[in-house]
């Protein structure tokens, strides 16, 4: 009998059984911030029903620190077999690779794009007490006062971080970063007045925006966002240059196989199809992307030349 069992499960390897043994095994979804930020609001908005649909545990692992290139690289040097997936974006996809030289991964060597998720616009947001409402009287002080207006982000290298030098690189404006583990760390010392201002994820500061606890200065989109109708864009407001949005995706290690790509992208599909998703993303200000894998891969791309292009118009380096 033992015999007969151990064929049987040579026979289901050889046939493909890779996926078939890794339901056996909880889903590590990883992100690579502190919990309270964009990625992980995300993540834990889509983790509980993506495990119904696998009919396995997901759970997801933060790892943050290095504007999300730590929780890149463990998810680059983890075993390429379904159990380790990345909520990737912006930060350590898009940017970080073209500000930071020894970053320690390729993302085209290392990672294949499994699906798109989710974009949301950037946000500039204040501490209620600083004197300044508009993008204008941002620059304006931070004129009058240079070097002197702090904002916190994600860390060096990420999106929230690129998202204010972008702002910096067209302003000309001076002012101080100090960089966070994550956006929560980052939005909780704005609401406590440690940092003076944060450029960051719409899900990560619209509970806090709506509390009146802290200053919506404008959206970084093209119209206004309808989770925050009454807060103007940088366009409305002088700013027409100033347009970023923040993207998720998921990720895997590169060498994972072809079944079990297409089962994870199935199960995907579905999760973001359900009315409840759709309702807790909404809340979020998170608007789900759509499109293929191949379609995703090639705005990835495309994203991260856009990038390269301005952090070395910038001259921004983070060593």
């Amino acid at each position: 009998m033992l015999g007969r069992r151990l064929i049987l499960a040579v026979a289901l390897a050889a046939l493909g059984g890779s996926s078939v043994v890794a339901q056996d095994k909880a889903v590590r979804l990883q992100v690579p911030f502190a919990t309270g930020g964009g990625t992980d609001i995300l993540a834990r908005i889509i983790a509980p029903r993506l495990s119904e649909r696998l009919g396995q545990p997901v759970l997801v692992e933060n790892r943050a620190g290095a504007g999300g290139a730590i929780g890149a690289r463990y998810t680059a040097q983890a075993a390429a077999d379904g159990l380790t997936l990345m909520i990737g974006s912006i930060s350590e996809i898009g940017i970080n690779p073209s500000v930071t030289p020894k970053i320690g991964y390729d993302v085209w060597r290392d990672f294949v794009a499994l699906a798109p998720l989710a974009v949301t616009p950037m946000i500039l947001v204040a501490h209620p007490a600083l004197p300044a409402a508009t993008p204008r009287e941002v620059i304006a002080l931070a004129n009058a006062r240079p070097g002197q207006i702090n904002y916190g982000s994600a860390g060096a290298g990420s999106g929230a971080h690129m998202g204010a030098e972008l702002f910096r690189y067209i302003t000309k404006v001076d002012i101080t970063h100090v960089p966070y583990k994550g956006t929560g760390a980052a939005v909780a010392d704005l609401a406590g007045g440690q940092v003076q201002l944060v450029f960051t994820t719409l899900p990560s500061v619209i509970g806090l925006v709506k509390g009146g606890r802290l200053k919506p200065i404008a959206v970084a989109s093209a119209q206004r966002v309808p989770t925050l109708p009454e807060v103007p864009t940088f366009v409305e407001t002088g700013v027409p240059e100033y347009l970023m949005d923040y993207w998720y995706g998921l990720f895997a290690p590169a060498a994972t196989p072809r079944d079990i790509q297409q089962r994870l992208q199935g199960a995907l599909r579905e999760v973001l199809r359900m009315p409840d998703i759709q309702a807790s993303l909404d809340k979020a200000g998170l608007l789900p992307m759509g499109g293929t894998a191949e379609e995703f891969t090639a705005f990835v791309k495309k994203d991260m030349e856009r990038w390269a292009a301005v952090v070395k118009a910038a001259g921004i380096k983070v060593e």
